[in-house]
C-alpha cells in the first residue's frame, strides 16, 4: 500500500519514543495526533525496496515479524527516521509523511497485513491481538 500524495503539508513531530520492551515507536504531531506504533507494523510496512519491491505487484510478503525489535533509530536529515530492526532489516527511510500515515491507517493495514498472511498460509504469524473474520472467498472487502 502507497501512502498518498497530499497537498496539506503532514504535521510535524514533537515527540518520538522508542519503547523496546513493549517493541513500539511512539510518536506526537503537532496538530495533536499521537500514535503507537508496533515495530511488527513498521517492518512489514516498510517503504524499502526489499519489501515493496520496485513496482506494483512486486511486494515482498513479510512472515516471521512477530517479536521483531529495534536496535536503533536513526535520523535522515529533518524529514525522516531510519529503524534498524532486529532481524538485520536496516534500508527503510521513514519520512513524517508516511509514519503519519501508518498511525492513521494503522487498522485498516493490520487489517490487511492479516488477511494476506491467511491467504499466503501463515494465519498465525504476527503478534497482532486482534481476531479478525477472514471473508471467504478471498476478497478483503476493499474496492481495488
Amino acid at each position: 500500500m502507497n501512502a498518498p500524495k497530499k497537498l496539506i503539508p503532514t504535521p510535524a513531530p514533537t515527540a518520538l519514543n522508542v519503547r523496546t520492551q513493549s517493541r513500539v515507536l511512539e510518536i506526537n504531531f503537532d496538530d495533536g495526533k499521537e500514535f503507537s506504533l508496533p515495530f511488527e507494523l513498521l517492518r512489514v510496512y516498510s517503504p524499502s525496496a526489499e519489501v515493496r519491491g520496485h513496482g506494483i505487484g512486486q511486494e515482498t510478503l513479510q512472515t516471521g515479524k512477530r517479536e521483531v525489535g529495534m536496535t536503533g533509530l536513526e535520523p535522515v536529515g529533518n524529514y525522516a527516521v531510519k529503524p534498524l530492526f532486529s532481524d538485520g532489516h536496516e534500508s527503510g527511510i521513514f519520512s513524517w509523511d508516511y509514519l503519519y500515515w501508518l498511525g492513521d491507517n494503522q487498522g485498516s493495514l493490520w487489517l490487511d497485513y492479516m488477511e494476506r498472511l491467511h491467504a499466503a498460509g501463515h494465519p498465525d504469524d504476527t503478534g497482532r491481538d486482534l481476531t479478525v473474520q477472514i471473508k471467504s472467498g478471498g476478497s478483503c472487502g476493499h474496492k481495488h
